[in-house]
């Protein structure tokens, strides 16, 4: 397809290496359109940005990319949304700094809906991926879009949870959207594309550079009413979307666990500093005023296993179990191995084993 003007100014805008978001304001307040400051003189732009960015906007950039975008947008499931657009997502315009165009693959509708950001940890937990896929699919099924980053872990089973719901599930990420990262994600990516949506706001052919990633996460946080933290070590990057949350305005939530797992001190640490403590996905649903889907059991019923009476939900390795429980080695792991099977308990790094129902 062909590129209208307008639609190409603003890519063309974006894509001027020095300029970015907010010199890019500055010189839509001076000259009110995109095609206007393409139109604009070398010595009429260097009043609102340096001389070197006015004389790149002077030059404009390689048709080639243009090219590429059209190619893009040939498939249906392919928008690019800018602030001027009344597509554009409301809560996200709210902001300090929303991102002023939006490249979208998949369901253009769910950005205005009321949604809850889920993040945690890349090295996430079983149980920490459970919880994560559980409180995902319950506020979807109450209604309210999973938003989260398409990293393994924790944004990984949010999404898969959100599908699961009417609410569904948006993934914002660091590349173009003509690149999947991480490539495990693949099936993912696909599933989202077809019943959610993918958002980024860096050009097709971005590739997955470190900087990015912190960067996209206050559009997860400002596409969303919450921020629930599932899991996090105190260096998590998802401890920047709670920090963006809460400058946004948002509410922050956190699900606490062992003291003893390294993936719940940035968890713990939120709520030390206020975060609201939960247990369960009615806890954000009250109070983000949402009603909870009737007739769907948060979790699965707990086995009433002898055996739990001796492992919890603290990990614990196998001869320590043996001499609790007062059962042979070999007794234990043909325990184990079954309630491992029955999905009641996870087999963690070195040799330990943590009950996940």
């Amino acid at each position: 397809m062909s590129l209208d003007a307008s639609l190409a100014s603003w890519l063309i805008l974006s894509q001027i290496a020095g300029l970015g978001n907010e010199g890019l304001r500055r010189l839509l307040q001076a000259f009110g359109t995109p095609e206007a400051v393409l139109q604009a003189s070398v010595s009429s732009l260097s009043r609102h940005v340096k001389p070197v960015v006015a004389r790149a906007i002077a030059e404009g950039i390689d048709d080639t990319s243009l090219c590429l975008v059209a190619d893009w947008l040939d498939d249906p499931q392919n928008r690019i949304l800018t602030v001027a657009d009344d597509e554009y997502p409301q809560a996200l315009l709210n902001t300090a700094d929303p991102p002023l165009l939006l490249y979208v693959k998949g369901r253009l509708d769910l950005l205005n809906v009321p949604a809850l950001a889920v993040v945690g940890s890349r090295n996430a937990t079983t149980q920490g991926m459970r919880n994560a896929e559980a409180f995902a699919r319950s506020v979807s099924e109450a209604g309210l879009c999973v938003v989260s980053g398409m990293a393994q872990g924790i944004d990984s089973a949010a999404h898969l949870g959100g599908l699961q719901g009417a609410g569904s599930s948006i993934a914002v990420v660091g590349t173009g959207l003509d690149k999947v990262y991480p490539a495990a994600n693949r099936k993912l990516a696909h599933q989202l594309a077809q019943a959610g949506a993918i958002v980024s706001e860096f050009p097709l052919g971005t590739p997955p550079l470190a900087a990015n990633f912190p960067r996209r996460n206050r559009i997860i946080s400002g596409l969303s009413l919450a921020c629930l933290v599932v899991e996090a070590s105190v260096q998590s990057g998802s401890l920047i979307t709670a920090r963006l949350a809460l400058e946004q305005g948002r509410d922050v939530f956190a699900i606490p666990g062992s003291i003893h797992s390294p993936q719940s001190k940035g968890c713990h640490a939120l709520i030390k500093q206020g975060a609201k403590l939960v247990e369960s996905a009615q806890d954000i649903l009250e109070e983000l005023g949402q009603r909870p889907a009737a007739n769907r059991p948060t979790s699965r019923p707990s086995p009433e296993h002898p055996l739990f009476l001796h492992l919890g939900f603290d990990p614990l390795d196998a001869e320590s179990l043996a001499q609790r429980s007062g059962l042979t080695i070999a007794e234990l792991s043909a325990i184990l191995l079954q309630l491992e099977l029955d999905g009641h308990i996870a087999s963690l790094p070195g040799g330990l084993y943590q009950r996940i129902t």
